[in-house]
């Protein structure tokens, strides 16, 4: 039996299993961060392209993300957020535990490509979250969960970082442990958040094919400059993502528990900012106001990371750089995933989820690529320098957007879109 109507008691349960599908995600996905590079460099017969293949690694599975997110998200549009996240919590497991395996390169390429490919699992929790909160609220809340998120990011890294002592797979083997988790969560415990009535009849061509998707999210004025500002604040961001690991090796001469503990100090970063500051300064300020606050400090984050590859190879710049560009990451972030949001209707988050996470694939591919060839050929420093100019660029771009009134906006008939049958 199904039904449209929604209770408080169903709201909760949605709410409070989409904030430990949140920080187990972001845990499960972190733990990995500081040995991936060591993992990597067992099968590298010259030390000298650890970057290179680390960004290969990388672009292949945002490859797989850009081409397949269109489908995951639309098909969450169709038949719900809770099978595309069962999915994408199966495919990282599997995922995981090949790459743990290893035994050569290939059998690495082939975990991100499985990866990649099932990665449907933030654009349906961006979904999700859009289903069960009003559009008022949706910035706010965005970052509350991406202060949640920083909880898992603190957790995450350190967990990797100490279980690397005892070896480097084993915070691999952890990470598909936890996605197995997920997943069984999402089975057992997890409502569904899209009403029938906000689904979509069928699913088009023209909507699985990403360029298509490209096009025509590109070609609204309401998300072109929010369109835009993403993919240049995410180039930059992937660059960083996908590098800082070898350049804190070769830097200034850190190993994965170091390494481990500065992304966990990243996660309390992302606490304050996201769980604190953005409920006071998104009234004040504004949406606007915020990401372009957001992306000036991500700018002097980067800026300062290029100082570490050049100049001053200090631990403490290399801190101070990492958790500035942190900070302006997750304001900026929020803020732009509600704005986002509220600029599409309640048939269209899985679609918006989808094609931003295709935008994302796409920079992810392009982002390690070119941060590897950059560090290796022209200077350890040029992704860096790069990517604060693209921050600047971005700034502006965003200073001019156009933005939905998020008080304008029609309410559904209830806070929650929450199927109380599901």
């Amino acid at each position: 039996m199904t039904s449209s109507s929604t209770s408080p008691r169903s709201d909760r349960r949605a709410w409070i299993m989409l904030i430990v599908l949140t920080m187990l995600t972001t845990a499960g996905m972190t733990v990995v961060l500081p040995v991936l590079p060591f993992v990597v460099l067992r099968y590298v017969s010259n030390e000298s392209d650890l970057a290179v293949w680390v960004g290969v690694l990388e672009a292949v599975n945002g490859l797989c993300a850009f081409l397949i997110a269109p489908f995951l998200g639309r098909l969450s549009d169709r038949f719900g957020r809770r099978p595309v996240i069962i999915v994408a919590a199966l495919g990282a497991a599997v995922s995981m535990t090949l790459f743990g395996i290893g035994g050569a390169l290939w059998v690495l390429l082939l975990a991100r490509v499985i990866q990649g490919a099932t990665a449907g699992d933030l654009p349906a929790l961006f979904a999700y979250l859009a289903d069960i909160t009003p559009p008022e609220k949706r910035a706010q809340r965005f970052g509350l969960l991406g202060a949640l998120s920083g909880i898992g990011t603190m957790v995450g890294p350190a967990v990797g970082g100490l279980l690397a002592a005892i070896s480097v797979e084993l915070p691999v083997f952890l990470t598909a442990a936890v996605s197995f988790v997920i997943a069984l969560l999402s089975i057992f415990l997890l409502p569904e958040s899209l009403r029938l009535e906000n689904r979509i009849a069928s699913i088009r061509v023209a909507d699985l094919h990403p360029f298509a998707v490209f096009r025509e999210a590109f070609g609204r004025r309401e998300l072109r400059g929010l369109m835009i500002g993403f993919a240049l604040l995410a180039l930059p961001f992937g660059m960083f993502v996908n590098n800082f690991s070898v350049m804190a090796y070769d830097s200034i001469g850190w190993g994965p528990t170091a390494i481990g503990l500065l992304i966990a100090a990243v996660g309390i970063i992302d606490i304050i900012v996201q769980g604190a500051l953005l409920g006071v300064l998104l009234p004040r300020m504004g949406e606007r106001a915020v990401i372009v606050s957001g992306i000036i400090g991500q700018a002097l984050g980067l800026a300062a990371l290029a100082l570490v590859a050049s100049v001053l190879a200090q631990p403490w710049v290399f801190i101070a750089g990492s958790l500035l560009l942190a900070a302006g990451q997750g304001a900026a972030q929020a803020a732009m995933d509600g704005a986002m949001s509220n600029a599409v209707g309640a048939d269209e988050q899985g679609w918006l989820g989808g094609a931003t996470q295709s935008l994302n694939g796409a920079m992810s591919t392009v982002a390690p690529l070119l941060a590897g060839a950059l560090y290796a050929v022209v200077s350890h420093a040029a992704p860096y320098w790069l990517g604060a100019l693209l921050m600047v660029v971005a700034a502006v771009v965003i200073a001019r957007a156009r933005f939905t009134d998020a008080a304008r906006l029609p309410r559904a008939a209830s806070p929650s879109a929450v199927d109380a049958a599901a």
